[in-house]
């Protein structure tokens, strides 16, 4: 009963906030000009593992990376909104012995529908092999129907075979996206055509890797080759070829040589044809005295970027000291450390998918990093941290608007480095894998010196949620989020009359506030019927200047597990 309670104090403790902040709302701001959100994701509850083992709390890795702000677990296909931090939402029950397999299919307002299949081998200790394919589409959106429509469609292949302690494995990717430009003056005589509107992405990826899975082995590593290839209706491609490693080498019990690596060469085809080769190597030496463990190393990088005139070979520290105040209950640490951040427009596409053609693509010089924080477990199921990080860098991209077309968005730099100030906090209650209640915010203040702002990039990102599992038939969540908002560029009359002169102006987006909720109902063992509801307060949120996101967006189905 206690559970029930404090299952519905966490939704009220959601939705509460998301209303007040409604009525208080004034004209805020988001990223880029006019605005824009396209939230095309789908709620995946993963499967639960029961672990038992005692939880060992690891200092943070050497250098935390930009937060690239996503929850691809809860939302709908509403827009491409991607805030901060992953919500962790509800755990599902332990698959049966032998089944892996399943199918689900909805349907939605909006002409919205969705369709996955996971196909998998029964648990096997020779090797393990399957199939992941995913369908998302809207045949209308928040701006003239049809104009807005957008879909994606994705398959993964992967297999793994196990020989004693070499695990070797394949994973192959490919999808298809579709989006327009609907971010368009609306105050013409004639709109546009949705076909002349058309945005198409083309993927395919392929990764092979090897890695030991003997625990007790002095040298442990994980290898990977691989190839990425992109495509854009405007007939750009990228062809990325790509090497990754992570070693290390145990030389006492509380020692030992970590050597991890990074090399990829890209090949860019535009209205130009460029390549761009990156390497980066970070050798380190890790100890343990007693309660403080250490890290002392060096991070060397080197890529093939001219953008800004910025250096294309870097050296920075990889130091880190961390310090077991309580074991298993607090740890504080510190370092300082940086490295070359390698940016794809494959990886951009993902992010705002109304790019520019011709866009110039940069690698970010992150360094020197300074950060500190710590982490706390002060009670029975609770976890806190906190980090606070200080960073210099170079060719950080921002996304503004074209002034040959506001529709679309170019990457701009900074001619000068770029001061990043972050705050990021967590809070995580969960009890008995029945409640889960957590609260994740990052501020991120951005000094910049030849730009006029840190275009669409916001400063604060949030997220509250709630989940709670009924008798492991019924589990219901809620999410609500918060984008603060940030500055795009438009246009603005210049003259008193019709067809005068237009200038550029920085514009501020609206704050996005996000309510989302789910429910899943278990009807037997291996069916089950699920309901997500997004944006519920009907906002018209944007993240990018123009591009407003759906309003209140429903999507019922069922899943049969097999």
């Amino acid at each position: 009963m206690t559970h029930k309670l404090l299952a519905a104090a966490a939704l009220l403790t959601v939705a509460a906030p998301a209303f007040e902040a409604r009525a208080q709302r004034t004209p805020g701001k988001i990223e880029d000009a006019e605005i824009e959100i396209v939230k095309e994701r789908v709620n995946e509850l993963p499967t639960a593992t029961r672990n038992f083992e005692k939880v060992k709390m690891e200092a943070p890795a050497k250098t935390p990376t930009a937060p690239n702000y996503t929850y691809p677990d809860f939302r709908l296909p509403a827009d491409k909104l991607n805030p901060t931090v992953r919500v962790l939402t509800i755990r599902q029950e332990q698959l049966p012995e032998l089944s892996g397999n399943y199918l689900k299919a909805a349907i939605g307002n909006y002409g919205t529908a969705y369709g996955r299949a996971y196909l998998h081998n029964n648990r096997s200790e020779n090797a393990s092999y399957g199939l992941d394919f995913k369908h998302l589409s809207s045949s209308r959106g928040p701006v003239d129907r049809e104009n807005s429509r957008q879909s994606q469609t994705s398959l993964g292949l992967n297999g793994e075979t196990y020989s004693g302690p070499l695990v070797l494995g394949a994973k192959v990717n490919l999808g298809r996206e579709r989006y327009n430009f609907y971010g368009y003056n609306r105050n013409v005589i004639e709109l546009p055509e949705a076909d002349s509107l058309k945005q198409v992405f083309k993927r395919a990826g392929v990764l092979v890797y090897a890695r030991n899975r003997a625990r007790d082995a002095a040298f442990q590593y994980d290898l990977g080759l691989g190839y990425n290839y992109w495509s854009d209706a405007f007939k750009a491609s990228e062809s990325n070829v790509y090497a990754t490693l992570r070693s290390t080498y145990k030389l006492t019990e509380t020692s030992r040589v970590r050597v991890d690596g990074d090399a990829s060469f890209i090949s860019h085809k535009d209205s130009l044809t460029d390549t761009r080769p990156f390497f980066q190597v970070t050798p380190a030496f890790e100890t343990t005295l007693n309660r403080l463990s250490l890290r002392l190393g060096a991070t060397l990088g080197y890529t093939g970027d001219t953008i800004t005139d910025a250096r294309q070979f870097n050296v920075y520290p990889a130091l880190r000291a961390a310090y077991t105040v309580s074991e298993d209950k607090f740890v504080v640490y510190a370092g300082l450390g940086g490295g070359i951040q390698r940016v794809t427009l494959y990886d951009l596409s993902t992010e705002n998918p109304w790019l520019a053609p011709n866009v110039r693509v940069a690698d970010t010089r992150r360094g020197p990093t300074l950060y500190f924080g710590f982490d706390a477990a002060p009670a029975r199921a609770l976890e806190v941290k906190a980090r606070v990080t200080l960073s210099n860098d170079r060719n950080l991209y921002f996304y503004n608007n074209s002034a040959r077309d506001t529709t679309k968005f170019e990457l701009v730099y900074d001619q000068k480095s770029t001061q990043l100030f972050n705050l990021h906090a967590e809070l995580m209650y969960t009890a008995a894998e029945k409640l889960r209640l957590g609260l994740k915010a990052d501020y991120n203040g951005y000094n910049v010196k030849t730009l006029a702002q840190p275009f669409h990039r916001p400063k604060f990102q949030s997220a509250l949620f709630g989940s709670y599992n009924f008798y492991d038939k019924l589990r219901v969540g809620a999410e609500l989020y918060t984008l603060s908002a940030s500055y795009g560029t438009g246009l603005r009359s210049g003259g008193t009359f019709p067809g005068g002169s237009l200038t550029r102006e920085a514009r501020l987006t609206d704050t996005v506030i996000d309510l989302n909720l789910r429910g899943d109902y278990q009807l037997t063992e291996q069916f089950s019927v699920f309901l997500l509801g997004n944006n519920l307060l009907g906002r018209s949120n944007m993240q990018y200047l123009n591009y407003p996101v759906k309003g209140l967006n429903v999507l019922a189905g069922a899943s049969y597990q097999f």
